[in-house]
């Protein structure tokens, strides 16, 4: 190894601890401004600590290609022996996976995709799999000693804000009387039942979290106590969860990313995977912030299926996209997005807008109605992992992304999302309750997404989706719009019946004006869904519904949603 890798590489590395300043710097100020109350500061935050990423990735590649070494980080033939010195670089530090991706991004930002291998940068990881732990403390333990109430006692006690709590005796009465109806009885009776919670608090949007289990001899459960502070009120207990489903919702890839302090990120990972082992560590990575780490661990389990399975890319369940082609492995629980060389003549947007409104949807609060995305390009894929007619149909739609080179398939730009079931093919099969729950929850997900100053555009049932939670999840993102950008109208009455009769509007439409009182034949063909569903969200349909959310919003309110059951409402 030169002086000269050993010094390129710790310019690549001073770029790595720029950003993480950054990012610890906006995650510790989570606690003050939860304790504030300034939701809107929140998700200011949310949106610049993403952003932080790309835009430090970029200032170090410009550092470096405008250094006197320049000659040589511009040389891909040198790029191994910077690895090389980059790995003795990082070894010992504790976020040492993540300074890896750091690396790839930086050698991507410089050079082609068609560059990268193991030996210029880090497609698989060198870091060890199993490691000693630090001595860094994550956790603390409470022990019951038969009381469930001295137990809640203990934990909220350990936590202590610059707010007092609302009424802290109130809160451990709901936690024990939510512990006696969650846990067995012989566990509420163990002496040594112990909850093991996480130091640091999870902050997201309006809300805070605890996040820990609880253990006994014979059993454990995931144990998350939710937090708001109620304005000139103080904080309190929202609930209690226990149950692994629910906090796997909590955890989703549609919400946002939560905000919390961690000196070693694989060790906490490694707790919530504990409590979560459905879970994808690319998701948990996700879930606190490191999104690019997610990607990173995403892509590794995506080429491990590859290697070790022979199921084809086929295209995805579903009525086919104006703008986007969507295909799939029926084996690996992800779906492909590629954008359309052309568009149905009734969609007036361009390819620069559709990836706009997705990279929108990456800053925005997603309020778990939003599935999250990751932005690839240059993905190469082997010609025979495809369906034939899935191959014939997306390099008939998409000729200038999908390209092919011999015996490989380049797709030179999409991005992967959560397979869910259409909401439209769920309806298909479901039962009477099962569409009841689900129009009930597609309903709910509108309003959540408007509560968010978001209007999909384009709401029809084809365009949700339903999770293996049976949550209903918008996954169609090139039509969406800030709610406050939307002109919500009532069609106004006809001065004679030719009007009516007549096949166009007898009134003017701009661009951006919707009229709801339409919806209900626009998104239902089904004459018994369209009942149900005006008897379950008829305020839909109503102009002035949304012209209320409108003002809220405009107003600089942060509407309250809860990505759980919350038994302060008795649910």
């Amino acid at each position: 190894m030169s002086q000269a890798s050993d010094q390129i590489a710790q310019q690549i590395l001073s770029g790595f601890d720029r950003y993480r300043r950054i990012f610890r710097d906006l995650t510790a100020g989570a606690r003050a401004r939860f304790e504030q109350a300034r939701w809107n500061d929140i998700q200011e935050a949310s949106t610049l600590r993403i952003n932080a990423y790309e835009e430090q990735v970029q200032d170090t590649a410009e550092r470096l290609a405008a250094s006197e070494l320049g000659e040589q980080v511009r040389n891909v033939a040198a790029w191994p022996d910077i690895r090389l010195s980059y790995i003795t670089l990082i070894d010992q530090r504790f976020d040492d996976e993540l300074a890896e991706t750091w690396f790839n991004s930086v050698f991507c930002s410089l050079h082609q995709h068609d560059q990268i291998s193991d030996e210029t940068m880090f497609v698989h990881s060198t870091r060890p799999v199993s490691r000693p732990p630090s001595r860094i403390s994550l956790t603390r333990g409470f022990i019951s000693e038969g009381s469930l109430q001295g137990l809640a006692h203990q934990i909220l006690s350990e936590y202590s804000f610059d707010v007092p709590w609302e009424d802290m005796t109130r809160d451990v009465e709901m936690i024990v009387s939510e512990l006696q109806q969650g846990l067995p009885d012989w566990a509420q009776m163990d002496r040594g039942l112990t909850a093991e919670m996480v130091q640091s608090v999870f902050y997201r949007n309006k809300g805070a979290y605890l996040v820990g289990r609880l253990i006994s001899q014979q059993e454990q459960w995931p144990f998350v106590l939710p937090l708001v502070n109620r304005e000139h009120q103080g904080i309190s207990v929202d609930t209690v969860i226990t149950d692994e489903s629910d906090v796997s919702i909590i955890f989703s890839f549609t919400r946002s990313y939560f905000m919390v302090e961690c000196a070693v990120p694989s060790e906490l990972i490694a707790f919530v995977k504990r409590l979560l082992p459905g879970k994808h560590l690319a998701e948990l990575y996700t879930a606190i912030g490191f999104y690019k780490q997610g990607k990173s661990e995403f892509y590794r389990s995506l080429i491990a299926h590859l290697a070790n399975s022979d199921d084809r890319f086929i295209m995805a369940p579903g009525v086919r996209g104006m703008v986007m082609s969507v295909f799939t492995l029926p084996g690996f629980n992800t779906v492909f997005k590629i954008i359309k060389d052309r568009f149905a003549p009734s969609k007036n947007i361009d390819r620069a807008t559709v990836i706009e409104k997705y990279r929108l949807v990456k800053r925005h609060d997603r309020v778990g109605r939003m599935a999250d995305t990751q932005e690839f390009a240059d993905f190469r894929f082997p010609r025979d992992r495809f369906d034939p007619e899935c191959l014939q149909e997306l390099l008939e739609v998409a000729a200038s992304t999908v390209i092919e080179e011999g015996d490989t398939i380049l797709i030179r730009h999409c991005w992967t999302e959560r397979r869910m079931t259409p909401l439209n093919i769920y309806l298909e099969n479901a039962s009477e309750q099962q569409t009841h729950d689900a129009l009930l929850d597609y309903g709910k997900a509108i309003k959540e997404l408007a509560a968010a100053n978001i209007f999909p555009g384009d709401m029809l049932l084809k365009n949700f989706g339903v999770t293996r939670h049976g949550r209903v999840v918008f996954y169609d993102y090139d039509e969406i719009s800030y709610l406050t950008e939307v002109n919500f109208r009532v069609i106004p009455e006809a001065l004679y019946p030719e009007q009516e009769m007549a096949s166009e509007p007898w009134y003017s439409v701009s661009p951006n004006d919707v009229f709801p009182e339409e919806f209900p034949v626009f998104l239902f063909a089904d004459l018994h869904q369209r009942r149900l569903f005006s008897r379950l969200h008829g305020d839909l349909f109503d102009a002035s519904y949304w012209q209320g959310l409108q003002e809220q919003i405009r107003a600089g309110q942060v509407l309250d949603v809860y990505p759980y059951r919350r038994a302060t409402q008795g649910a």
